[in-house]
């Protein structure tokens, strides 16, 4: 017995915004890696590793997009929705890599500190500058709305930073000839990265082990439901996300003649779960008396 059936996967508005930030990326991509070999820069050539690795998040990112929309069949009976955080965990993935590969490669630059062509560093920096604020403001406004996006818009961010820091690289070099100044902004590069590659995995995994969604409080969805007039009792509570803006509910509700019908009263509990919580797929089972003492699926405290 439930109450909201929409099973359906809702459809991403953010694709367009994809594919642009993905070709501007790909293109700046061949001018920063000629551009790193021609000037011996490791913190361009780190910039460019981080390009290389938003061409493959951003691929990930539309592949995921796309196969999301697929409906659900009779093998994926909730669809293709978790494609969204298995996305945002590669992505993640391939950001801790580039990191320490750019930490380990600075150290040998540290001890040996290479000739840096510094102005032929700063153009292509600047021009990788403008290309990273473009992507930036292409996939912002889906940041907020999908994981898979924000993994992508989190990777154009760290570019965006790296190219910063190239820039100043550059200048330095020009005016005092420090070339260490190179390897140091490439380690605090990769220092960025970490903590927030480290972030997007954990709320990836978190979808995928069907932690309870941010902004939902179990405890609160629980009193809100035991408050609704007729309910004696409830257990087997789970709360969980199919992708970043799909929470899901299941609940066993134990009721009384009091809260009217069975079906005005989920259609009630339905109807507050959605309006407070932003819950609307809710399946709710209604009994008569407990069942909890045969079959239980709560998880320990």
């Amino acid at each position: 017995m439930g109450a909201g059936h929409d099973h359906g996967v809702t459809e991403s508005s953010h694709e367009r915004p994809l594919w642009w930030a993905l070709g501007l990326t790909a293109i700046f991509l061949v001018a920063e890696i000629v551009g790193g070999l021609l000037t011996n820069s490791l913190a361009l050539l780190s910039d460019a590793a981080h390009m290389g690795t938003d061409v493959l998040a951003l691929g990930i990112s539309l592949f995921a997009v796309r196969l999301s929309r697929r409906p659900a069949d009779a093998k994926r009976t909730y669809g293709y929705a978790r494609m969204e955080a298995l996305g945002a965990m590669v992505n993640g993935g391939l950001l801790f890599v580039v990191a320490g590969y750019i930490l380990w490669e600075a150290v040998g630059r540290f001890r040996d500190p290479p000739e840096v062509a510094s102005m032929g560093m700063l153009v292509v920096a600047v021009v990788g500058l403008i290309v990273n604020l473009i992507s930036m403001r292409l996939l912002k406004a889906g940041s907020g709305e999908s994981l898979n996006v924000h993994g992508a818009y989190l990777e154009v961010w760290a570019d965006m930073l790296g190219s910063v820091g190239v820039i100043v690289g550059a200048i330095v070099i020009q005016f005092t000839g420090f070339a260490r100044v190179d390897p140091i902004v490439a380690v605090l590069i990769g220092l960025w990265v970490l903590p927030r590659s480290a972030s997007l995995m954990r709320d990836a995994g978190h979808i995928l082990m069907q932690g309870v969604p941010k902004g939902i409080d179990l405890d609160k969805v629980r009193s809100a439901i035991g408050s609704t007039p007729g309910v004696r009792s409830l257990h087997d509570l789970h709360v969980w996300a199919l992708g970043s803006t799909v929470p899901v509910l299941t609940a066993h509700i134990v009721y009384g003649p009091d809260g009217g019908t069975a079906k005005a009263m989920r259609e009630s509990i339905a109807s507050g779960l959605n309006e407070r919580f932003g819950i609307r797929k809710a399946t709710l089972q209604l009994e008569a008396s407990s069942c909890e003492q045969t079959v239980t699926h709560d998880a320990p405290p």
